[in-house]
């Protein structure tokens, strides 16, 4: 892929039940799904959008059995080893040494310093993923990092993909919400986990066309709503935070079009 380096390419819900997490994922985002063909050993679903594919579905591996459901997101670098080493370097930890995926492209599974994991993707495609496409519904829109220590998370993203502080918003006893920039546009914030001890986490929001019909299909598909819909400041949009049905924190993002 040709994403500029630090790019969010793709996005990753690995979970025990991928049955159940498609079929809410598709009422809720509407999306379509493929079976990825290889090793029939592995469940990997591929989830499109208007025929653009936007995310994938991983079966929790053997290895990985009793882990939580979890999503993740995979930043786009120039080189997977070089970014690899330079993760190191910052003190962050790599998890799944830089490895192949035939057809696909090479990656690395990491860890920031505060214990958030991430991927590295080089992918093989000559065209641009659209993965995360704000304001487009079915695509991410939002990368969320909530963590333990804003100045030094940010500090390590910003020396490993050039991202860039792009401003703070006062949030009370909540502290600072700091925004992230990068290549010229703002990709997402970082906040302080509000609760004690709690592991440093990605959270994503997802668009989508009207916020109230996602609140509907959230709680119809056996989903649960924690928070909205609230309206962004300076967005004109509005947002939930939901859990899917296993669990899974994920946010949705979109107009509010019925009358309140």
């Amino acid at each position: 892929m040709s994403n500029k380096h630090g790019t969010p390419i793709w996005y990753e819900l690995m979970t025990d039940d991928p049955d159940a997490a498609q079929k809410f994922y598709g009422a809720v985002m509407a999306w379509t799904f493929e079976k990825m063909s290889g090793d029939p050993s592995v469940d990997y679903r591929i989830a499109s959008a208007s025929k653009e594919t936007v995310a994938g579905i991983l079966k929790t591996p053997e290895h990985a059995t009793g882990m939580p459901s979890a999503w993740f997101i995979y930043v786009g670098v120039d080189d997977v080893d070089a970014s690899a080493a330079k993760v190191k370097s910052l003190g962050g930890k790599i998890d799944i040494e830089p490895a192949d995926i035939p057809g696909v492209g090479r990656f690395a599974f990491c860890t920031d310093p505060q214990g958030a994991h991430f991927y590295l993707m080089r992918g093989n495609s000559d065209e641009d993923s659209t993965a995360f496409t704000p304001m487009r519904p079915g695509h991410c829109c939002w990368n969320e990092l909530v963590t333990s220590d804003q100045k030094v998370a940010l500090d390590f993203y910003s020396n490993l993909f050039g991202w860039e502080h792009g401003g703070a918003m006062p949030m009370g006893p909540a502290g600072d919400y700091t925004f992230i920039n990068h290549d010229g546009g703002m990709i997402g914030g970082v906040m302080d986990s509000q609760q004690k001890d709690a592991k440093p986490y990605w959270n994503f929001a997802m668009q989508v066309a009207d916020i109230d019909k996602a609140k509907t299909a959230v709680e119809n598909a056996g989903g649960s709503v924690r928070m909205g819909p609230m309206e962004l400041p300076n967005n004109g949009g509005w947002l939930i935070q939901t859990d899917d049905p296993q669990g899974t924190k994920i946010m949705f993002v979109g107009s509010r079009k019925k009358a309140e």
